[in-house]
């Protein structure tokens, strides 16, 4: 026995299993603690068959991360090697799977000469998630076990497939209903005793001949929109496809070479960032895991409008019953109306059933007394922007709600803290800013307060998960973190628009550079209008700062974005494709000639490097001034939250795949250009300075 393999003979069969909680990894020791037991089964003149297995509810949920990079020690064999070494034992080879087998654990599954599994287990091929391909002979095995079409799927989208449908394609043998392991053995006992030789997967090649080429073009164009400036989607494809074209020996080597090529490449060192930021993410410092958190099981919502009836929606999915808040009877049932159709909407997309709306729609209820909300849980007011009518709504929740309610804001920029003033219970008083559309969105912005307390803000992270949220701890600040970062970059956007640039011209440059949409059409997304009044409260915050007119000028014509029609784009009736407008663009060179700028022409570099890098730039801000955890929180909010490309990493990361040496410099030139809007952070100097990266930047708190 080792530290992570149990090993025992029964009667046999020798059976190994996999003893690496949580997810049975093939972590180094467990490669060499199952290399170390096939050996000796296969050495034992006694021991007739082998099984493996893993502890627990899971086989094995793929290699281990955290390992990737890090040089093998000796004696451990590489996953490929013990994959070789397993399918070419002369004794057969089961894998009793009771449950997950994904990634290097699905591949290993594949390398024994048979697979019995529980009805609860899953097989899957997650790796393109984490910007690579199977490099243990996934995308050579799976083929020739289920059939290219199946393949593809499982390979190119990373989504696993149940038991059932793993037996009906021929991944697995037989499904076990109980007492998987005594089967395990009974089975291959039998086998043993068949005298049949072993049956290898690299042997089987039925279903990979003859395959029209047709299925990965048509593959690609799938995936084109989805996974554009990606590598590793395609090259899933291209490897599925060598299984078809190559012998199983030259196809293991090509997938080997692709393999080891993304695994060093920006894209998958980012998607292998972001995965493991969206584990830590839940991580608070100062907060242990045992810290007490409220019960929710009831919620209210203050404001029937776009956010609030998304937001009620979420607690609704959840199981938690809602009530909807708002001054006027009408607005209310406009507000619940919007509610309706968009449960309808889904069911009619086939995205849920009748059942699921009718059940969600039960939980929610609307009414214009806040008696009615006394004993909510947590109250979360989502009115518009309005320091003096949001106090004044909490100071009305302070008196109407239970002692140990929370009072939550979904405020995108103002000061909690003030807002909290208002109340004899700011201990309870946090932010939760939901992002637009509320019911979609993954992320959340948990804010939190001077005086918000442990337990507050504990439970308002819990609730995140509870809600499908991703939920992320911030502080106080203008615009928070991510809208904090978006006002900087997009004000700088507007200047480039002012000197010479044109809205759809920087707007393709950041969709180019992998972002669903440019900051321009995103405003008319959002509304002109409630960026136009977001910026009247800045202007007290900043001063005599430069300001850009423009969008000023387009508030002032009632241009509003999509919600008009019009906005910096216009569009269609009832459509949300933006066209450049002759209006905006005449508007944009008189006020050009007002501000007497000649205009200059703007390189696609020029606009990425100036948008992005002061984006960052404000990123490494708000680390300094304690308002995001970790630089890799920061990364986790732009990519749910704006789009940010996940094979970028997020701005922090994509700034140290840059090095911030190169960032700081561009940063210290749009300092001279922009004033005190780029004026390069303490933190971003001092990093460059020592040639460190964001990664190397520990929490404050």
């Amino acid at each position: 026995m080792t530290d992570v393999i149990n090993f025992e003979k029964k009667g046999s069969v020798g059976v190994i299993t996999i003893n690496n909680p949580p997810a049975n990894a093939m972590s180094f020791a467990a490669k060499k603690g199952v290399s170390n037991y096939i050996r000796v089964c296969i050495e034992d003149n006694t021991c007739k068959a082998i099984v493996i297995t893993g502890q627990g509810h899971i086989f094995i949920a793929g290699a281990d991360i955290s390992e990737f990079g890090k040089a093998t020690p000796e004696g451990v064999p590489e996953l490929e090697e013990l994959i070789h070494d397993i399918e070419q034992s002369p004794k057969p080879v089961v894998a009793a799977i009771n449950g997950l087998a994904l990634g290097g654990g699905m591949e290993l599954a594949m390398s024994c000469h048979y697979r019995l599994a529980v009805p609860t287990a899953q097989a899957g091929q997650p790796e393109v998630n984490l910007g690579f391909i199977p490099g243990g002979g996934g995308t050579q095995r799976l083929p020739r076990l289920v059939g290219i079409e199946l393949a593809l799927e499982m390979i190119v989208t990373g989504k696993p497939i149940d038991a059932q449908k793993a037996y009906e394609s021929g991944a697995f043998d037989e499904i076990v209903e109980s007492d998987l392991l005594d089967r395990a053995i009974s089975f291959a006992e039998h086998k043993a005793e068949s005298g049949e030789a072993p049956r290898r997967t690299c042997d089987l090649n039925e279903k990979v001949r003859n395959i029209d080429s047709k299925i990965f073009e048509d593959w690609r164009n799938k995936i084109a929109k989805k996974s554009r400036n990606m590598a590793s989607p395609f090259e899933c494809i291209n490897t599925v496809q060598a299984s078809t074209k190559m012998d199983f020996t030259a196809g293991l080597a090509n997938e080997r070479e692709v393999f080891v090529r993304l695994m060093n490449s920006n894209e998958g060192k980012s998607m292998r960032h972001m995965f493991f930021a969206e584990r830590t993410v839940a991580k608070v410092p100062d907060i242990p895991k045992d810290t007490k958190t409220q019960e929710i099981n009831k919620s209210a919502i203050i404001g029937s409008g776009t956010m609030g009836g998304g937001i009620a929606m979420n607690f609704a999915n959840a199981g938690i019953p809602v009530v909807v808040v708002d001054v006027e009877q009408a607005a209310l049932e406009k507000g619940l109306n919007t509610v309706r159709n968009n449960y309808a909407n889904s069911v009619s997309r086939g995205r849920i059933s009748q059942d699921n709306m009718d059940k969600c729609l039960s939980l929610i209820s609307g009414t214009t007394d806040y008696g009615d909300i006394e004993d909510a849980d947590i109250v979360i007011e989502a009115v518009f922007e309005d320091m003096a009518l949001k106090k004044k709504i909490f100071a009305t929740l302070d008196e109407v709600c239970k002692p140990e309610t929370i009072l939550a804001s979904n405020t995108s920029s103002l000061d909690i803290n003030e807002i909290a003033s208002a109340t004899k219970r700011p201990d309870k008083v946090c932010g939760t800013h939901f992002f637009s559309p509320a019911n979609i969105m993954k992320l959340l912005e948990n804010v939190r307060t001077e005086k918000s307390s442990k337990e507050t803000i504990a439970t308002i992270m819990k609730l995140a998960k509870s809600i499908r949220k991703t939920g992320v701890l911030v502080g106080v600040g203008d615009g928070f973190v991510g809208n904090r970062m978006l006002h900087i970059s997009a004000r700088i956007a507007e200047f480039m628009v002012e000197e010479g640039a044109f809205p759809w011209q920087v707007d393709k440059v950041i969709f180019d550079f992998g972002f669903p949409m440019g900051p321009f059409a995103m405003n008319d997304l959002a509304g002109v209008d409630v960026r136009y009044l977001i910026r009247q409260e800045q202007k007290k915050l900043y001063g005599d700062r430069r300001q850009s007119v423009i969008i000023d000028k387009i508030y002032e014509t009632g241009r509003y974005g999509q919600k008009t029609n019009a906005g910096w784009y216009k569009y269609a009736d009832g459509s949300r494709k933006a066209e450049p407008d002759p209006i905006i663009e005449d508007l944009i060179l008189r006020t050009s000639d007002e501000l007497g700028f000649e205009r200059r022409k703007f390189s696609d570099t020029e606009i990425l490097e100036t948008y992005l890098y002061s984006m960052i730039n404000t990123g490494a801000k708000v680390l300094e001034e304690g308002l995001a955890v970790r630089s890799s929180d920061i990364d986790v909010i732009w990519h749910y939250g704006y789009g940010f490309p996940r094979y970028w990493g997020g701005p922090m990361f994509y700034a140290d795949l840059i090095g911030l040496p190169e960032v700081y410099k561009k940063v210290c030139e749009l300092n001279k250009k922009y004033g005190d809007w780029v004026n390069p952070s303490d933190l971003l100097k001092k990093l460059a300075m020592e040639e460190k990266g964001f990664k190397d930047f520990g929490s404050l708190i």
